[in-house]
């Protein structure tokens, strides 16, 4: 089984992740196996339509855990974590981009543009590689995903 850090081990989590989701009715948004301090996270975000209530979460946390340790996909201890991707979810994967298109959205700049780094407005297109955003005046912005540091949806502004 895939062992380590970063893809290889979410890869395998989430060939393993999915099928349990499925049966109860719920979708993995993301999957993020991370080092905090000297603690390692794994982290189930679930989503489903109509939003993830606790019990969706801890059903999916009790449903997964022994299909995790049969396979032992992780060779260090770690914290196990099922939550919702939240309001302003992340938008990482090429999925989340065509599942919010029309949506708001807020992206954060590596490198300032015009000596802005965050510009919000509607994402309008995802090629798989460039965003385009609808901006406020009604003007297009063209972004390459590779250059934003943070792309998320945006419920509390405009």
């Amino acid at each position: 089984m895939a062992k380590g850090k970063g893809g290889n081990t979410v890869a395998a989590v989430w060939e393993i992740a999915k099928p349990v989701a499925e049966q109860l009715g719920l979708d993995i948004w993301d999957i993020r196996f991370v080092k905090e301090g000297a603690d390692w996270f794994l982290r189930i975000f679930i989503d489903k339509e109509g939003g993830i209530s606790i019990e969706d979460c801890e059903n999916m946390s009790r449903a997964i855990d022994k299909p995790l340790d049969e396979a032992d996909p992780i060779e260090q201890s770690y914290c196990l974590e099922v939550s919702s991707p939240g309001i302003e979810r992340e938008l990482v994967r090429d999925a989340h981009f065509e599942a919010c298109k029309g949506e708001k959205i807020k992206v954060k700049l590596i490198r300032a543009v015009d000596g802005q780094r965050e510009f919000g407005g509607i994402l309008e297109d995802f090629d798989g590689h460039a965003i385009t955003l609808r901006l406020e005046d009604g003007s297009a912005m063209v972004i390459d995903k590779k250059e934003a540091s943070k792309i998320r949806l945006d419920d509390f502004s405009f």
